[in-house]
């Protein structure tokens, strides 16, 4: 019961929610301000970046189907993160795993080797792509959905399987598939669920693709499905540390309902969850946003590029040496 519960936890974006719970209270500004815990323990010239600027606008006010109209969150500042059993990087366990399941086709699937060094680059760790593994038609509990009337796996099933086949070196280890994917029969479908306890994890591009709703691709249908696969990817990855939804601000980490409520949302991370990503990998948040930076410009994303720069700027320079 209680892997379930954590399963649910750390899910990404269910869109079956059918309750309707009270309305959410945006935290104050002292909470915000709070929930990145004592600034002061981290060193001087990265202070800066954990304090939020006109780049971190609060959390929005949810609209009538977004994700916190069906989901109570209760938040998770920083002190309560470093609190937790979260994994942490050490010197044993600092690989994160891909492993594709089942076809990848060039012309229909987002680049795994982009996706391997943007989240090399998020989170400041080796990654590593496993082998495919191709799944036979009955495995994996398949059902069709009786909307799209398209195949669908579950991911408990999938989780399991994972689990037995977790690198020793492994701090998390992600199945990515073009499948699509439920959590439970009750519900519709899920673009990705991931475990705290069992740092395993699995998330789809199917819905990514307007091909996949027989719709047509139109231009930019491409770069759109990147930008949508490296936001999924780092929320879920992110989920295996530990993190929970975010409350505080507008952040990579908000839940989602839909796929417009989380094109909305910014492929970066607030400053709370930041910090714990820190806390949890032990980067050094300027090398990080360098390197994102030039990725970002490499991909031709600009304004994120150009985002980074600014949370740059922020840095003091370094101490002259005596």
């Amino acid at each position: 019961m209680r892997n379930l519960r954590l399963l649910r936890l750390a899910a990404l974006w269910f869109l079956a929610a059918t309750t309707v719970f009270a309305a959410f209270e945006r935290p104050s500004d002292n909470e915000r301000t709070g929930a990145t815990g004592n600034l002061y323990e981290e060193p001087e010239l990265v202070r800066e970046l954990f304090r939020a600027d006109a780049d971190f606008p609060p959390i929005a006010t949810p609209r009538r189907g977004d994700w916190l109209m069906f989901h109570r969150e209760p938040g998770q500042t920083f002190d309560e993160y470093r609190a937790s059993a979260a994994i942490r990087a050490d010197e044993k366990r600092r690989v994160i795993y891909l492993l594709p399941l089942g076809e990848f086709p060039a012309d229909d699937a987002p680049s795994l080797a982009v996706l391997r060094e943007y989240a090399a680059t998020f989170f400041q760790t080796e990654v590593k792509i496993l082998p495919a593994y191709y799944p036979h038609d009955l495995e994996f509990d398949p059902r069709e959905n009786e909307f799209t009337h398209k195949r669908q796996r579950l991911t408990r099933a999938i989780h399991g399987w994972l689990h037995a086949r977790l690198p020793a070196d492994a701090l998390c280890l992600l199945a990515v598939t073009m499948d699509d994917l439920y959590p439970d029969k009750e519900w519709n479908y899920v673009f990705g669920e991931a475990t705290f306890e069992d740092r395993v994890g699995v998330y789809s591009f199917a819905r990514y693709d307007p091909a996949f709703f027989d719709e047509k691709r139109g231009p930019g249908w491409r770069d759109r499905a990147l930008r949508r696969a490296c936001k999924i990817l780092t929320h879920e990855t992110a989920h295996m540390f530990g993190l929970w939804h975010c409350v505080y601000f507008d952040c990579v980490l908000n839940g989602a309902n839909s796929l417009e409520e989380s094109d909305a949302q910014p492929l970066h991370a607030c400053p709370v969850c930041l910090r714990k990503l820190k806390y949890a990998l032990r980067f050094d948040p300027v090398r990080r946003y360098e390197q994102l930076r030039e990725f970002y410009r490499a991909q031709k994303w600009f304004e994120e590029a150009d985002w980074v720069t600014r949370q740059l700027k922020r840095v003091p320079p370094p101490a002259p040496s005596r």
